[in-house]
């Protein structure tokens, strides 16, 4: 069964917002930190720390610090491109003129890539497993693959996938052939706005514009996240910053030239510099010939950037794949943009020509190629590669290398986006959260002014009134997975030590009058063991429901996956209000998952 059913888009209609009030538990805080380009809405905004105009060089966190889902703020400095104010940053002396120019105009401070230069080694014997996150360009178009919504593919094609970040489904150790990976593919972990999008899928988001035009109108009406450094911790790093700037080329697609940031500040837009302390400067620290890079007579761009500096603090470029795995040299990958000279030549690798999504390793020995290998081939991401001269292909624009999942509420060392993408878990409510790690329930059948109180006893957080004076509350906790069996419903505010005990249905009806209080369960109901309020006036059903009702009741009662049941409590209470001897709590709602 496909845990994206489209007969649940009606659910979304709803709102965000309902969806996320459903979340249990909350996750852990990660920061993401990204930068976007120049030609779209962001540039020129004022950030949500400072109020100081963004710009294409600054690099952003998310308003509330973590990925939420939308509306959403303006994403607030992380760094800024170069000194003032907030925290310092990468130093660029082209910072202050840039300062307040909008979004669609290019200035000169331009970021492309982004690292920290501690990423995760990956290669022969690594650990890793589900590892790149990466954005494209505006104009990519992604491979279809039988895979649940969000993807390259399906995003691309509603105009959101430029502020999005993916997750591969599992690549293996490069270097790898065009479809050579063991689960070709991707999945949308992180949402530019975390609003529903176009093709029906919702999970969080950052902060940025969506729809993004794929027309050369400026500005656009959408942002296009150009470098990402993924679970960082706030402030300066310690290792200092890893960048590319922005060459002045001619994209061949849309015609519009680049920002030229990097020539403008005395480097190229193939090197990577480093900026090693708050406010720079920066310097190169692997200049693009090492690289493979500007080596035809013509400029190429690094467009991506995932590094691993080995602790010498100098360039030590690898001679062979994963020999960085020694510690010997720095495992540097990247990719190159669209209009870089580099296309279309061969890779020291395979021999086959460059493409824009190709992730790149440093020129290996052994091969007569001078360029640049491909460690995976774009394919692999689930990227559209045309290795055909003067075609255009998919362009990846940003990309880390996570050593653990970004989100992973089950524990099982599996992304949870990748985990519903494969159906290894359900999304039954769409919101991008494994089943087994949410509460799915909703209280009813409360005895508020609307519903008819036996005696006028109305209490609204809960159940009629009853001999303490207010009603009994149930609620809920734990998950609604059938697997983990972890519901419990507690019933507090009862009086004390009586009897009573909960019943079940599938069924529900408007609230009627039940003794002194009301009842909104109807045919067939099951009762569950009886209780004793006890010195608390309270009690639980739980962990264990699944399980008891199998051991306990006839099948028509067994708990099973895929089912609503509805909960009520009753219990005695011969000083009651309305002289009937007993009463009821509200009713809990419960949809029961995997």
């Amino acid at each position: 069964m496909n845990p994206r059913s489209a007969t649940l888009r009606s659910f979304l209609a709803l709102g965000v917002a309902a969806v996320a009030s459903n979340l249990q538990p909350a996750l852990a805080f990660q920061q993401i930190v990204v930068s976007v380009d120049w030609q779209g809405q962001l540039v020129g905004q004022p950030d949500s720390s400072y109020g100081f105009p963004i710009t294409e060089g600054d690099t952003l966190s998310t308003a509330l610090g973590m990925l939420a889902f939308g509306p959403l703020g303006t994403p607030r400095n992380a760094l800024t491109a170069g000194f003032v104010p907030g925290p310092a940053g990468l130093g660029l002396a082209g910072h202050a003129p840039c300062v307040g120019h909008l979004g669609g105009t290019p200035c000169l401070v331009e970021v492309d890539a982004l690292s920290y230069g501690k990423e995760p080694l990956t290669g022969p014997g690594s650990p890793i497993k589900y590892n790149l996150a990466f954005s494209v360009d505006r104009h990519a178009r992604g491979i279809p693959f039988v895979l649940n919504p969000p993807t390259v593919f399906s995003e691309s094609a509603v105009g959101d996938a430029a502020a999005d970040v993916f997750l591969d489904i599992g690549q293996g150790v490069g270097p790898l052939a065009p479809f050579a990976a063991a689960n070709p593919g991707n999945v949308g972990a992180v949402d530019g706005n975390g609003m529903i999008s176009g093709s029906g899928a919702v999970y969080r988001g950052f902060g940025l514009a969506e729809p993004c035009s794929t027309a050369p109108t400026l500005p656009n009406p959408g942002d296009d996240l150009d470098a990402l450094a993924m679970k960082t911790a706030p402030g300066f790093p310690a290792t200092g910053v890893y960048f590319s700037l922005d060459d002045a080329l001619l994209d061949p697609i849309t015609l519009i030239v680049g920002s030229g940031s990097a020539a403008a500040h005395g480097f190229t837009g193939g090197d990577v510099l480093h900026t090693p302390v708050p406010g720079g400067p920066p310097a190169v620290w692997a200049p693009a010939n090492l690289l493979g890079l500007n080596i035809t007579g013509a400029l190429d761009d690094l467009d991506a950037l995932i590094l691993h500096e080995n602790g010498t603090g100098v360039f030590e470029p690898s001679q062979l794949a994963n020999d960085w795995m020694g510690g010997g040299t720095d495992m540097l990958l990247f990719s190159v943009r669209r209009g870089s000279a580099l296309i279309g030549m061969p890779d020291s690798i395979f021999g086959l020509p460059i493409c824009e999504g190709d992730i790149l390793t440093t020129p290996q020995v052994g091969n007569p190629s001078p360029f640049p290998g491909i460690y995976i081939a774009a394919e692999n991401l689930g990227l559209g590669a045309a290795r055909a001269a003067g075609q255009a292909s998919d362009d990846l624009d940003a990309l880390d290398l996570l050593n653990s999942p970004y989100n992973d509420c089950n524990s099982n060392g599996v992304d949870d986006a990748v985990d519903i993408a494969i159906n290894s878990s359900w999304d039954t409510n769409l919101n991008g959260v494994p089943d087994e790690c949410e509460l799915l329930t909703t209280g009813f059948c409360y005895c508020n002014t609307a519903a008819p109180a036996p005696c006028g006893n109305f209490y609204g957080p809960g159940g009629c009134s009853n001999s303490t004076a207010v009603g009994a509350i149930l609620t809920a906790s734990g998950t609604t997975s059938v697997t983990a069996d972890n519901l419990v419903l507690n019933t507090v505010q009862m009086p004390l030590n009586r009897t009573g005990l909960m019943f079940m249905s599938l069924n529900t009806i408007a609230p009627v009058p039940f003794f002194d209080g009301l009842r909104c369960l109807a045919p067939q109901m099951f009762r569950m063991q009886v209780k004793n309020s006890g010195p608390t006036g309270s009690w639980n059903y739980g962990p264990g429901l699944v399980a008891w009702t199998i051991g306990n009741l006839p099948p028509p009662g067994w708990i099973n996956i895929g089912q609503t049941w509805n909960f009520q409590s009753w219990f005695r209470d011969p000083a009651g209000p309305c002289g009937f001897q007993s009463n009821t709590s509200n009713a809990m709602q419960a949809t029961f998952t995997p």
